[in-house]
């Protein structure tokens, strides 16, 4: 397919949105002399600027969230439909989008039965975090309000999830932040920490979470909030032992687990969400991203049964109910798209293909390991992939940000869009992330590697 650039005036498409549009992630500076990237089209795996260049997208979006893949007619269609019967109304009342969505997704997560609606992964990572301080003060007398969160995981960009967040930069600037929020240990077994026990480092890692329960004081945590794979820190699956450990840990302390799926969640690691890989039975589950595909603005925050009648007792009936409105999570456009989401992630076996194309996408890229120094690590789970990149692999010295950033750009001026740690960290800005829609082929892991194997070799020469 190309895509004619007459279709529309690009001219002034891209200079109005140079002067009035605040981007996200961007440094407006160089957009004075080049003008920012307008995308205007886009279909199945490809995306097309506003210069008419095609780019196949390997971040869903660039923020992990297509699953589906472009131009899904059957969702928009939905979403039209259902706007012109009903668009609107607070959640205060039942709409029919929600009552069914909420039941198909419940049907897919055993043990969970309830489901919040919101707009965004950082919202609804704040409601979840109100739910465990409401519960501290309905249950424990004010006591057990802190939440614990994992180094290089990340929850959200408000002031609250930033608390939350184990990614330096990212949180550098917007302090001071929210108390009795605290950080556990990372476990990344590729930087496994200096005294770790390498013969069973998941359960070690998992260790290190009671260690910190203990020195807070377990009468004082309400919650472990961790990413099932940590996502945009760098694509971390946890090693074996740590997940059960993690789950012992949570029951022996009476403490709520916090799943956050908001980049995991519907399909992205192979499974309907990725802590379903693991045996864990979570409290709460929270997602966003993948949950409608991008066609509309979704998320949902899912506890158990047992966390929502908490707030049905009536010791307090003015203020003991979960005092809580997302103004658009009555909006009927979100349920309604992400619906047919599910439907289209069922009907084309996108699970299955997920973990396919995964497993050949990380073979590709371990032959390319196998070429070039410079890759340290390749890991990840279904079409989540991290590529670390570094200057010896002997010592594992992490690469400066601006050679991954190298090989991005190599790879976007050949029509291949890829992500990697942005701005995140001091020192470990240097993994690729990849993040391609559920709906990939072949073809398109080899285009994929294509890019970047020779995005590699360019950066990589004289080196």
């Amino acid at each position: 397919m190309t895509y004619d650039v007459n279709d529309f005036d690009s001219l002034d498409v891209v200079n109005n949105d140079r002067d009035h549009v605040w981007h996200h992630l961007a440094q407006h500076k160089p957009f004075e002399q080049t003008g920012p990237m307008v995308i205007v089209k886009g279909e199945g795996m490809r995306v097309w600027d506003s210069k008419g260049n095609e780019y196949l997208d390997a971040v869903s979006g660039a923020v992990w969230t297509v699953n589906v893949g472009y131009g899904r007619t059957e969702i928009a269609d939905a979403v039209r439909d259902q706007l012109v019967e009903m668009n609107y109304f607070a959640q205060t009342a039942g709409n029919v989008p929600a009552a069914k969505f909420s039941k198909k997704l419940i049907d897919k997560m055993p043990g969970m039965n309830r489901v919040y609606f919101s707009n965004s992964g950082s919202e609804a990572n704040e409601k979840a975090f109100k739910i465990v301080r409401q519960i501290a003060h309905k249950k424990y007398g004010g006591k057990k309000t802190k939440i614990l969160y994992r180094d290089r995981d990340y929850h959200g960009t408000t002031i609250a999830t930033l608390s939350a967040s184990g990614q330096y930069e990212r949180r550098n600037q917007y302090g001071p932040f929210v108390p009795d929020f605290v950080e556990v240990p990372h476990c990344c077994e590729y930087r496994a920490q200096e005294d770790a026990d390498k013969s069973n480092y998941g359960v070690w890692a998992a260790n290190q979470i009671e260690k910190v329960i203990l020195a807070e004081g377990a009468d004082t945590i309400g919650a472990l909030c961790l990413e099932p794979i940590t996502a945009g820190g760098g694509v971390i699956e946890a090693p074996a032992g740590y997940w059960p450990r993690v789950q012992e840990i949570c029951k022996q302390y009476d403490i709520l687990l916090h799943i956050d799926e908001v980049v995991c969640g519907l399909g992205r690691t192979g499974t309907w969400f990725g802590y379903q890989h693991y045996g864990v039975k979570p409290d709460i589950v929270t997602m966003a991203k993948g949950v409608a595909s991008g066609y509309a603005a979704i998320s949902c925050t899912v506890t158990t049964e047992a966390v929502f009648e908490m707030f049905k007792e009536d010791e307090d009936p003015r203020m003991g109910y979960f005092r809580d409105i997302s103004t658009f999570g009555g909006c009927t456009a979100g349920p309604a798209a992400a619906l047919v989401n599910m439907e289209i992630i069922e009907n084309e076996n996108l699970l299955e293909n997920a973990s396919h194309q995964g497993e050949y996408l990380r073979g590709r890229l371990n032959d390319l390991k196998e070429k070039y120094p410079i890759i340290g690590d390749v890991r990840g789970k279904g079409l989540l992939v991290g590529i670390e990149l570094v200057k010896d692999r002997a010592t594992r010295e992490p690469v400066e940000e601006e050679t991954v950033m190298a090989v991005a750009g190599h790879c976007m001026a050949n029509g291949v869009i890829i992500g990697r740690t942005n701005r995140s960290f001091k020192a470990l800005n240097n993994t690729i992330c990849l993040a391609p829609a559920l709906i990939s082929t072949k073809a398109d892991m080899d285009q994929l590697v294509a890019a970047l194997d020779d995005a590699i070799a360019e950066v990589t020469r004289g080196m």
